[in-house]
């Protein structure tokens, strides 16, 4: 049975956090390279993308809009668990199954330890690492910047070291909120990744209150006026030449400004009740599926 999830030109934490929880919590040698069988894992990976011909175990995955809709009821897909209560309906699964982002494991597993010195942090979309001036805005703001390129480990530690994050990528709230971290919701500057926040912090009776964010550059400020993703058009062109260096330090010193007003606001966190619940849940989930294989085979 093969693990199968997103991987783009860069590593992703909310994606790379796959080949850090299964391995740990699933039996060794549970997961090969077999294509039969496809273990469909962390992230809006739900698509009709996946082979037709494979059987499709889904455990706490989402579906964000990203590939076409899969007919689950063809006989090849085995819905374990669903990353919340609006993937459950736009498949047809039963709301049962919705029970939260499988990400929520960390809970049962050993962490590195806290980071220290990390204060308020902002950790962006992975892909606003790259459009955007982060990195500068971060530092005018005196706000520890979290990237979701660097390895697992270290961005764990720094999430479970800060005192507040502030979150543009998904992940970074389902990890945060797992770990106890109060976290404050900015919305996606890019409109495309704006409903998989509500399909998760449905599953958590989460009343999610999701704050705008200022564009740091001029690519960023272009993909949040047309809703228009990437970077390799003409806005992607004006954002590295010599035109743009005075509006992209506006637009940076704008965004640390935002960030530090942003770092004010009321965080957010699902109850404890709430989050012991789904964990609970989730591991049953996990336990029930493994044993029914290791019983099949």
């Amino acid at each position: 049975m093969k693990l199968v999830f997103f991987r783009g030109k860069v590593p992703n934490f909310g994606d790379e956090l796959n080949l850090h929880v299964w391995p740990e919590l699933l039996p060794s040698g549970f997961l090969d390279e077999d294509e039969s069988e496809l273990f469909v894992g962390i992230g809006s990976i739900i698509g009709n993308h996946l082979d037709p011909q494979a059987r499709k175990f889904v455990m706490g995955s989402g579906y964000a809009g990203y590939m076409g809709l899969p007919d689950v009821h063809d006989g090849t897909w085995d819905v374990q668990f669903v990353r919340g209560p609006r993937t459950a309906e736009k498949i047809g699964v039963s709301p049962d199954l919705s029970i939260c982002d499988s990400a929520v494991l960390l809970r049962a597993m050993e962490l590195p330890a806290p980071a220290e010195n990390v204060g308020v942090a902002f950790m962006p979309h992975y892909e606003s690492l790259e459009r955007g001036m982060w990195a500068e805005a971060c530092r005018l703001a005196g706000i520890t910047l979290i990237d979701a390129t660097e390895p697992v480990e270290k961005v764990l530690a720094q999430l479970q070291g800060a005192k507040l994050l502030i979150t543009e990528a998904m992940h970074g709230a389902i990890v945060a909120d797992a770990l106890r971290t109060p976290w404050i919701g900015a919305k996606p500057i890019y409109s495309g990744h704006h409903m998989k926040w509500l399909d998760w912090s449905g599953a958590l009776d989460i009343d999610l209150r999701m704050h705008d964010l200022r564009p740091s550059s001029v690519l960023e400020f272009y993909i949040a006026t047309t809703g228009r993703g990437g970077g390799k058009g003409r806005a992607g062109r004006l954002n590295e030449s010599p035109l743009a260096r005075i509006p992209n330090w506006i637009l940076t010193h704008s965004a640390a400004r935002h960030l530090q007003k942003m770092a004010k606001l009321e965080p957010q966190m699902s109850s404890d009740a709430k989050i012991a619940e789904v964990t609970e849940r989730a591991e049953a989930a996990v336990d029930r599926f493994v044993r029914s294989r290791v019983s099949v085979s």
